[in-house]
Formats: C-alpha cells, sequence, structure tokens
C-alpha cells in the first residue's frame, strides 16, 4: 500500500457510494444530491467503483485545465477505468496533448465562430419552421416536435446528409449513448453503431473525391503543414459531433424551457427586455447542464483540493454540482436567473477540450428563444409531469408537457 493509499484509508469522511450514478433523480432531487457531494468535502473516495468524486466548481476547473497531470487517454467514463487509448481512441476527447492539440488544430477551421455564423439564418429558419408549427394556448410536449428535430436537422445539413436520413441521425445519436433506454436491445444498438460508422466512412470517401461545402468536405480536404486527418479519424470526429452536437443541445433546449416554465417571472424578463437572452443562454446551460460528468485519471502523484490522489486513479468532474456551487455562483446559485453575470459554468468543459459545438449550440438555444419570443409567447406553464432520462451520463428530458400561452 502506498502513503496515499494509506492517508486515504485513514480518512473520518463518509467514503462515498455509488448513489450518484445512474440513478433517476428529478432536478429537485439532484440539487439536493450534488448539495450533499459538496458538502462532504473538496473530493470523495467511491469505494465500490474505484474512483474520486470532485463536486467542486474549484476542482473541477484545476482538473480541466492540467492535461499533463489528468489525462484523458485512460477513459472518460467511468465504465472505461482501466482502459489504454494510446493507441486508436474512440474519440477525440479521449486523447491529450501533444495528440489531442494536432486533432484540434486540424478539425477547428471546420467548427470555428466564422463557420458557425455562415449557418445563422439556416439554423434560424428551421427553428422558426418548427416553433411556428407548434399549437398556441394548448398542451404540447415540446420534445417531439421541437428539441429533438432542431439539432437533428443542423447536424444532418453540417453533415450533409438530405432529409430522408434525419430520423437516422436521431437513432444512431440514441444508439451511442451508454445507458439510454431507447435502444436497451443491445443487438438492435450495435446494428445501429455499426450503420452509422459505415454511412459516415462511405461520406468521407465522398469527400476525398468529391468534397461538398460542408463539415465532412472541410475535414477531409483541411491540410495544415502537410498534415492530414484520416479516413479513421475523420469518421472518429464525425461520431462525436454526431452525438454530442445532438443529445446535448436537444436537453439544453428542452430543460431550458422546463427551467423557464418553472420560473415565469425569467421568461417574463425576457418577454420585457430581449437583450437578456445571451445572458439567458448561459444561465441556461448552467442549469441543465446536459454532460453530468466526465473523468480523467492521475498520470502522477498530485494533490487537489488538499487531497493527495495517487498516479493512476481516476477523477470524475461532476459537472452539473460544479454548476450548483455557491462557492462559485453565490448564496443564490440554486436560482434560475436569466441575467446571471458573471456566468462561469462549466457547462462545455474547460480547458484543452472545451466543446468544440459550443457557438452552435449557443446559435440553437438563442434561436428557439428568439422564435418563442417573436412568436408572442407571453409564458410558459407545465401541463403535466416531466420526464428524466435516467442516465448518468446525460441529464436529459424525455417529455415537456407545457402551454405556450400568447394572453
Amino acid at each position: 500500500m502506498t502513503a496515499v493509499e494509506s492517508d486515504r484509508a485513514d480518512r473520518t469522511h463518509e467514503p462515498l457510494t455509488d448513489q450518484f450514478m445512474g440513478v433517476e433523480l428529478s432536478v429537485d432531487d439532484a440539487s439536493q444530491l450534488y448539495a450533499d457531494l459538496r458538502s462532504k468535502g473538496r473530493l470523495l473516495w467511491n469505494a465500490t467503483q474505484g474512483f474520486w468524486v470532485a463536486p467542486h466548481h474549484a476542482e473541477v476547473m484545476q482538473v480541466s485545465t492540467s492535461p499533463d497531470t489528468f489525462c484523458s487517454g485512460k477513459g472518460i467514463l467511468t465504465f472505461e477505468i482501466g482502459a489504454d487509448y494510446a493507441g486508436k481512441p474512440p474519440t477525440m476527447m479521449h486523447t491529450d496533448p501533444p495528440d489531442h492539440t494536432r486533432y484540434r488544430t486540424l478539425v477547428q477551421p471546420a467548427f470555428g465562430r466564422r463557420v458557425v455564423k455562415t449557418l445563422d439564418d439556416s439554423v434560424r429558419d428551421a427553428a422558426r419552421v418548427l416553433v411556428d408549427a407548434l399549437p398556441l394556448d394548448e398542451p404540447v410536449d415540446i420534445v417531439p416536435p421541437l428539441a429533438v428535430p432542431l439539432p437533428v436537422q443542423v447536424i444532418a445539413q453540417l453533415l450533409g446528409l438530405p432529409e430522408e436520413r434525419w430520423d437516422d441521425v436521431w437513432e444512431w445519436s440514441e444508439a451511442s449513448i451508454p445507458g439510454t433506454e431507447t435502444y436497451a436491445d443491445e443487438e438492435r444498438r450495435l446494428a445501429l453503431n455499426a450503420e452509422m460508422m459505415a454511412e459516415l466512412m462511405r461520406l468521407t470517401a465522398e469527400a476525398r473525391t468529391n468534397p461538398a461545402d460542408d463539415v465532412i468536405g472541410w475535414l477531409a480536404t483541411t491540410e495544415i503543414d502537410g498534415d492530414k486527418l484520416t479516413d479513421d479519424e475523420i469518421a472518429m470526429f464525425l461520431n462525436q459531433l454526431l452525438v454530442a452536437g445532438n443529445e446535448t443541445t436537444r436537453n439544453t433546449i428542452s430543460g431550458g424551457l422546463v427551467a423557464l416554465a418553472e420560473n415565469p417571472d425569467q421568461w417574463a424578463r425576457l418577454v420585457e427586455d430581449r437583450s437578456l437572452v445571451p445572458s439567458a443562454i448561459e444561465e441556461i446551460l448552467r442549469w441543465t447542464t446536459a454532460v453530468i460528468y466526465f473523468m480523467r485519471t492521475a498520470t502522477t502523484d498530485t494533490v487537489l483540493g488538499g487531497v493527495e490522489v495517487a498516479a493512476g486513479e481516476p477523477v470524475v468532474m461532476v459537472y452539473a454540482s460544479a454548476n450548483l456551487d455557491p462557492a462559485e455562483f453565490g448564496d443564490d446559485a440554486d436560482r434560475f436567473d436569466v441575467g446571471r453575470t458573471p456566468n462561469h459554468h462549466v457547462a462545455f468543459g474547460f480547458g484543452a477540450h472545451f466543446c468544440l459545438g459550443a457557438a452552435l449550440a449557443r446559435l440553437e438555444v438563442a434561436a428557439v428563444l428568439d422564435c418563442l419570443l417573436d412568436r408572442g409567447v407571453t409564458r410558459l406553464e407545465l401541463a403535466g409531469p416531466v420526464g428524466r432520462s435516467v442516465s448518468n451520463i446525460i441529464a436529459g428530458t424525455t417529455t415537456a408537457p407545457m402551454i405556450l400561452h400568447t394572453s
């Protein structure tokens, strides 16, 4: 037993079990659970599964900005503990510098703010069509007709997929998220994953010879100092883009609208002052925190939050808890406030792995809010129970019945 292991074993704080992993929780329950986690200490040891839990904003930031000390190459989710992705990582999120720096350099041009700005009109047009089709002053579950199709349409267009393949994008994405109930049938899930990768490889090969003005075309033709992405690397990134760009944005939109329905005074503020939309987007991101956690692994003996962490020990960064930390957001951290500034949330992660799609996600949320305001919606009211995903990775809103009032 190392000195660090002995020190950990002798601690008097209550060991953390795996209760927060994979448990179906309401928003209120989750908020209280995260508060309980933060009250236990700066860093908590999960003796059942063998990892540290970082529930505070400060430690999440420290881990996020120290890739040399806390690596991604040994897995980013708890079921990957013991993995080693030094050879062929499943996603760019599983890489560390210098490999990650290379990927980021080659991929960033296809997803920078300049490119996203060119999508502004098409994203807003898509949102307007979907919002204008929603019934007013009567109950509607806003997940199927709005939160689901908008990100799917945007990602499908980015990939150059025709409209008849949009439903496939949704199915592929659902099948790629561990812990969701949509495709509990493992055989069906694996078949969908194989179908997705085959299509992504086909599109990549096609782009090599006939590149279009879309993300795949940019990735296939981007070359920096003689370096370019291989077909496998492009497919890896497209897989990450398809899943992350769809699932997270969908749940940010649906969760954000639920928050506005639960806090009608905050929607009233947007109706009165649309200059608050940008800060409302950041608060929605903080409040929903679509990705609940990611994991890193210590590469050397180190200290985090005053606690000794041994080389090889995983550390789970609980973004959802960090985004409710009073030490960062003040005594009203548990209050939804569309005017909150500053708002240093970690919904997109931070540091080297900051989400590439952040600008696009913000644009989609802005488009939804603006279109609802343009349509004259004066109040959002919940019309039934809100359904929550049981995934411990994605904070999903599966159903959100509400009334869009216009008077």
